[in-house]
């Protein structure tokens, strides 16, 4: 009998004739395993807090906060999905460069944790909200160090960056706390890259940000209530490449936190994880339409794609190179051919895999793409060519939950208005 893929016993074909495909499918047992994998060997003084920028879905944020996992968000939206969630304001940071005037108000509203400011001027505005509002705003000055980090997915610090104010301006700004009164600068927040794969330069990373945190906090007369040393943490999607072992990371990590935390015990640890804790959990299933052959190359053509997972051709990388994938109908058949996977899109980039060692692929066959957890809707162009955004799954205790019903013709339409040339009646005009 042919093997097929299952998540916590469902099988994949039960999965697609349930929901259809294209779909994401979610284990919630595979995230639980990953936050506790870490959490329970990981410093206690260090919390972790979910990035939902890797995977927004309610649901899963839900889910992993069931676990422990607090929240690090970067838009309103992301905010009101937190608090939705069942994140209290106070497990809630905000981040980002670039954060309007209505979502700093949000946070300073909600009562989250701390705003994270990446400029002297979002910090005069936050100290203007706060005013009107009588409150005092809660700071964290994100930092962009003269370090850089080492053998990092993509570099978020140590060069000119959009993100944080430059460690020199900083260390030459020592009159902030005087000159923001309604702005409580109560700590330092650092991230230095992703998809970082080797222990001893996470461990070297977070030093040194504790190192760099402590400094400001006696230059700038801060009280070092929060240092966010960010994360980073990777995960391995190729070739060549190998997971963090997560007791090698805490035990080089922890002795560091360690020796932080007696010097300041009142200070709040955390580390940001986002595709850490979900990309494993996450498969995406397409369903082949049509084989074919073309000057020599094999093309299996699914009814999913780039448009709902452009992270799989290698955004942010130089190199492209394919995630695994797998035919999940038929795991136990030996992969004797390259094939390469392509979506329904009229463009030659949507291309998923290019020459993946595959068995003989058919029409109805379903192809995974494993490790699909963090970065899929989010960071793919789900409305070209009018396709939408798929339907999403977890399985969580052996049951399926639909937690993201797919796009329909009538979703993608319903915010647009039709203009009829033959009307004469007065237009929306601004004003």
């Amino acid at each position: 009998m042919t093997r097929e893929f299952q998540v916590q016993g469902v099988p994949v074909s039960e999965l697609a004739r349930r929901y259809g495909t294209p779909l994401f499918v979610y284990d919630g047992t595979a995230l639980r395993d990953r936050f506790h994998g870490l959490r329970d060997r990981l410093h206690p003084a260090m919390e972790i807090f979910y990035s939902l920028k890797a995977n927004p879905n309610i649901s899963i944020c839900a889910l992993l906060h069931s676990f422990g996992a607090r929240a690090e968000v970067s838009s309103l939206v992301e905010l009101t999905t937190a608090l939705r969630a069942g994140v209290p304001p106070q497990q809630v940071i905000f981040l980002g460069p670039g954060k309007s005037r209505q979502e700093l108000a949000a946070c300073l509203d909600s009562g989250i944790h701390a705003v994270v400011c990446e400029s002297i001027p979002e910090v005069a505005l936050v100290d203007e909200l706060a005013r009107e509002r009588g409150v005092k705003a809660p700071v964290a000055l994100r930092v962009n160090p003269r370090f850089a980090v080492k053998r990092s997915g993509l570099a978020m610090g140590g060069k000119p960056r959009q993100f944080g104010i430059d460690e020199e301006e900083l260390f030459a700004t020592t009159d902030l706390v005087k000159r923001f009164p309604d702005v409580d600068l109560m700590g330092v927040h650092v991230y230095m890259g992703t998809r970082i794969l080797h222990e001893a330069v996470i461990v070297e990373n977070t030093t040194r940000i504790l190192d760099l945190a402590e400094r400001l906090s006696a230059a700038l007369n801060l009280e070092l209530r929060m240092v966010d040393v960010g994360g980073g943490l990777g995960v391995s999607y190729f070739d060549g490449e190998s997971d963090l072992d997560a007791q090698v990371l805490t035990d080089g990590l922890n002795p560091v936190i360690e020796d932080f935390t007696a010097r300041h015990p009142g200070t709040r640890l955390i580390m940001e994880l986002g595709r850490y804790l979900t990309a494993e959990a996450g498969t995406y299933v397409m369903g082949v339409r049509y084989t074919k052959t073309s000057m020599g190359e094999r093309f299996a053509v699914a009814d999913g794609g780039t448009h709902h997972h452009m992270a799989a051709v290698g955004i942010g990388s130089f190199v492209k190179r394919n995630f695994p994938m797998a035919v999940l109908n038929r795991l136990d058949e030996p992969a004797t051919e390259e094939w390469n996977v392509t979506g329904p899109l009229c463009t030659p980039g949507d291309t998923i895999g290019k020459k993946v060692p595959l068995p003989p692929v058919r029409p109805g066959d379903l192809i995974g793409v494993h490790r699909s957890g963090a970065y899929g809707p989010t960071a793919s162009p789900g409305l070209f060519l009018s396709h939408g955004y798929p339907a999403e799954v977890l399985v969580h205790e052996g049951r399926c939950h639909l937690v993201r019903e797919r796009d329909s013709p009538e979703d993608l339409l319903q915010r647009q208005r039709l203009y009829d040339p033959t009307a004469h009646d007065a237009a929306d005009v601004p004003h």
